[in-house]
């Protein structure tokens, strides 16, 4: 009786063991392991033009698989170039059915500010991970649903700050943590371009539009990264230069920025400024880049004769290759969203200071 009972308990343990891993060992084999990710593009503009689909052709971790677009007339122009599939072909009305393409695994949001949340929430709700272009969101509220989401789907989520996977911006930040010069004492950053459009929709407060969110960030990355460390307080002034264009956001801002080790930064950024820069005074000695966020490479060099001129082919490419890896290994993001949040408080903090003319404190 009691070798049956053994023998019958081993047989019902196996086919118990069975329907719990059977699920899970039919989902592996109907979807092996990849060796490149597919990603689709939401939005075609010039940057997934110009930048990120020729960006794709150079990745060795993913590849172009998709389009999402509310532009038909472009969709004869993109598969013609990139081979893509009909059944690869979304627009914003039917985005969600791209759950069911086991093709696409990624969707990089191209889009302006006001529309990352829903479209990165869409996403991850479609059991897509999702890499969103910087800036995350227009308010702090939008970039903790980015991530939230993300995390309730169980997908990852970086945010395209291409320069943090450039060689010669992490050798900056590794001088901030090694603290070869010493402490920081103060830091200038600027960031800005002149823009010579006047129908945008970086001019456009309800898109999104302003030269803070859009290359602000650059400046005050400049700082953050420099010091590894987040503000304590902002003091900020906007203005404009070209009232019939910048009327609904700011085309410049100067801010000031206090760090918990005592460092000082002078940032600045615009619309309507050509600048490119950042200067670190520490203790005893300085580091310089410029350019420092260019597309087409930035270098520096220290006060005791080091150079920083890693070379690097394409930053995009570099940038998603990364990304990828991180998902195909199931690695901690170079640049999660939590990354993107720490920018837009104290881009809200900056916004709150040249409304108020006072210092804010975070």
């Amino acid at each position: 009786m009691n070798n049956k009972r053994r023998k019958f308990i081993k047989k019902t343990g196996i086919v118990a063991a069975s329907s719990v891993f059977a699920p899970n060992i039919l989902l592996s084999t109907k979807n092996p392991k990849k060796e490149k990710l597919g990603v689709a593009l939401v939005g075609l503009g010039y940057y997934s033009t110009y930048l990120l689909a020729p960006a794709l052709e150079l990745t060795k971790n993913c590849e172009l698989k998709g389009i999402v677009t509310g532009s038909p007339e472009k969709i004869p122009i993109w598969q013609k170039k990139y081979n893509i599939k009909d059944k690869n072909i979304y627009n914003y009305q039917n985005y969600n059915e791209i759950a069911n393409n086991s093709e696409i695994d990624v969707i990089y949001v191209v889009l302006p500010p006001s529309m990352h949340a829903e479209y990165t929430i869409r996403a991850a709700n479609a059991g897509k991970h999702v890499w969103c272009e910087k800036p995350m969101a227009p308010s702090v509220a939008q970039c903790e649903a980015m991530i939230k989401a993300c995390k309730d789907n169980n997908v990852k989520l970086a945010i395209g700050y291409r320069c943090q996977h450039d060689p010669n911006i992490q050798a900056y930040m590794k001088v901030g943590k090694e603290k070869p010069f010493g402490q920081i004492k103060m830091i200038t950053s600027a960031a800005g371009y002149f823009d010579g459009r006047t129908d945008h929709w970086k001019q456009k407060k309800k898109m999104g539009g302003g030269s803070m969110a859009d290359m602000g960030v650059y400046a005050l990355q400049g700082a953050r990264l420099a010091t590894g460390e987040e503000p304590i307080s902002v003091l900020a002034k906007s203005f404009t230069t070209r009232p019939k264009i910048y009327h609904e956001v700011e085309e410049t801002v100067m801010f000031q920025l206090e760090f918990p080790s005592g460092a000082r930064a002078a940032c600045q950024t615009s619309f309507g400024i050509q600048m490119n820069h950042l200067h670190v005074s520490y203790e005893k000695g300085w580091l310089k880049m410029q350019p420092h966020s260019s597309y087409s490479g930035n270098n520096g060099s220290m006060s005791n004769g080091t150079i920083i001129n890693f070379p690097l082919d394409n930053q995009q490419a570099k940038q998603m290759d990364d990304d990828a890896d991180s998902i195909l290994n199931n690695k901690t993001m170079i640049v999660p969203g939590e990354e993107g949040l720490r920018d837009i408080r104290v881009v809200e903090a900056v916004y709150k200071s040249a409304a108020q003319n006072c210092m804010v404190k975070l």
